[in-house]
């Protein structure tokens, strides 16, 4: 038993260092003007991270990621108050899934991909009409999985860490889906609590996309209720036209439906085009005008402001 513990302890592990630069020209006029600029991250966020994983045998494993953000047109940090800001946990791995502690993704954020076209980035980003309560969350509980029949599901708590109440600024999240062929499906809910514990958020997202090889049709509807009066429904149709290995465009259309307050709803129509150099560059531009009401200010410095947003540009993974 002890000659087995120190094999255990001494089992090979792997260290990673991998990052991001992404960088582009970008126009964008959000109702007080044109501002022209060189802009990091219109694609993905410009980082650098590690990761690593020790096999512990009988199939279980001990992970961990640490994820820091940085603006490549000016060298700063993209959070000046931490510096591992996207995500930084531990994890076990085995047949039974992972569990992770610490920062990590937001529910809805983790499955932007399967019902939005562009996949949380460039102009057409589904977070400039949708709530997604953050893209990352602290102080989390996180277990996912995936099993062989295409179901897959995660199950998430965040701490809110408030002395004398467990429910204040606590956030409990879940999601199921479902991929498996030419199909993908998810469900999500996320549920975060005010720092009072008087008032929440509720966020619930349907969405999926089928890829007929060329083209690959999406949607998403969701419903979030909370913080005072807020009561709005986000919906959006999407395409990407699958050209060729290299070659992808995609197209978006959504539309905020505020119940709460009149004339507060607002549209966003978004193009963009990608073009792979190589597996780790690629070329990529993208244009999206977002159209606000009179009493709606998504994007824009007031509200009744519209917001037209173009950029082109360049990323590299490494």
């Amino acid at each position: 038993m002890l000659a087995s513990v120190a094999g255990a302890s001494y089992a090979q592990s792997s260290v990673t260092m991998y990052g991001v630069v992404d960088l582009g020209l970008k126009i964008e006029n959000a109702g007080s003007g044109r501002v022209v600029g060189i802009d990091s991250g219109n694609q993905s966020v410009s980082r650098i991270g590690f990761k690593g994983t020790e096999d512990l045998g009988n199939g279980l494993k001990a992970n961990f990621v640490l994820e820091a953000g940085f603006n490549a047109d000016n060298g700063s940090q993209s959070d000046a108050t931490r510096f591992f800001n996207r995500q930084s946990y531990v994890s076990l791995s085995g047949g039974f899934g992972e569990v992770k502690l610490g920062r990590v993704q937001t529910m809805v954020f983790t499955n932007s991909s399967v019902f939005d076209p562009f996949a949380d980035t460039l102009a057409g980003d589904s977070v400039r009409i949708f709530n997604y309560g953050g893209s990352r969350i602290d102080n989390t509980v996180n277990y996912s999985f995936a099993a062989q029949n295409g179901i897959n599901g995660q199950a998430a708590y965040s701490f809110g860490e408030v002395a004398g109440s467990t429910s204040s600024g606590r956030t409990v999240a879940g999601a199921i889906g479902y991929a498996s062929g030419p199909i993908a499906a998810v469900l999500t809910y996320q549920n975060t609590n005010n720092a009072t514990a008087t008032d929440s958020t509720k966020t619930t997202l349907i969405g999926g996309n089928y890829n007929f090889g060329l083209l690959q049709p999406f949607i998403a509807y969701a419903v979030n209720k909370g913080f005072g009066t807020l009561d709005t429904r986000d919906s959006l149709i999407g395409l990407k036209v699958n050209l060729t290995a290299a070659d992808t465009i995609m197209a978006s259309y959504m539309h905020k439906s505020d119940k709460a307050i009149s004339n507060a709803n607002a549209n966003q129509i978004a193009l963009g085009y990608t073009h792979n150099l190589s597996t780790r560059t690629n070329l990529y531009t993208s244009w999206a005008r977002l159209s606000n009401d009179d009493n709606a200010a998504y994007r824009v410095t007031a509200a009744g402001k519209n917001d037209n947003l173009f950029n082109v540009g360049i990323r590299h993974k490494f």
